[in-house]
Formats: structure tokens, sequence, C-alpha cells
């Protein structure tokens, strides 16, 4: 092999589910201690992983939730320890399981669209929510 390494490979899910009290729109974020921000649950591939099957694995570690994914969103392309990272993303309903912090991941929160899009903290990440909200929209009518 020459050259530099390939980018960083990973994969990951903008979450939502209807409020179950409500059945107002909500979205999941994820808090990583590690480095104190709110995004949405991501994570890298395993060598060979197909990336939506490592989307919805990472958002059963991260979140405890299982999910059934939906269309597919923008890649995301940034840097990453000084290494290009592309993470695919999927919009994805959250249909049941139980949230337990563990290293990665100490918090999730469930919310309303803008509160979520004022908790995250890359800009990125705003425009992977605000996408998803261009997607549901048809379904949000009724």
């Amino acid at each position: 092999m020459t050259g530099a390494p390939g980018p960083i490979r990973a994969a990951g899910c903008v979450l939502w589910r209807r409020s179950p009290a409500t059945g107002a729109l909500e979205i999941c974020l994820v808090h990583r201690p590690k480095w104190d921000d709110w995004s949405h649950p991501k994570g890298k591939l395993k060598p060979g992983e197909d990336p939506l099957a490592g989307a919805v694995r990472e958002v059963a570690e991260e979140t405890g939730q299982h999910c059934v994914p939906g269309p597919r969103l923008p890649t995301a392309h940034y840097q990453a320890g000084g290494r290009p990272k592309e993470v695919q993303y999927w919009a994805a309903e959250a249909t049941h399981g139980h949230f337990t912090p563990n290293r990665e991941v100490d918090r999730v929160r469930w919310l309303p669209p803008a509160e979520a899009r004022a908790r995250l903290t890359q800009p990125r990440d705003r425009e992977l929510l605000d996408t998803l909200l261009t997607t549901l929209h048809p379904a949000d009518e009724g």
C-alpha cells in the first residue's frame, strides 16, 4: 500500500420519534463526555461493514434504541485527528429501546426540533436536522 491512509469511515442516523405523550416530533441527541458535545448517534465502521448496518448498530450502541432506517441524508466530510473523515447518515425512526449510560455516551435527550437544533454542537449536525425536517415535512402535515 502506498500513500496516505484513506478517510475514516463512519455512519450514523438522525434518530426521530413521535412523542409518546403528545405525538409531536422529537429528535434524539447524544452527549459524548469525551468531547463534551451534543450530536447525532454515529460511529466508526468495522472493517468491511455495510454503512447502513453500521449506522443502525451505532444507534443501538449509543442510544439503546432499535430503529427503522429511512431516507439517506447527506454525507458529512470533515477532518478528525488530522485525517479526513466521512460519515454517511440516514433518517431513522426509533421503535423501542432503553438508554443505559456508557463510556461513549452519558446522556441522551429527546427534544423538539427547534430545541435539538439549538443544542447541537456542530453546524453540520444542524444541517442534517434541517434536511431531515424537509424529508419528513409531508408526513407532518396530517
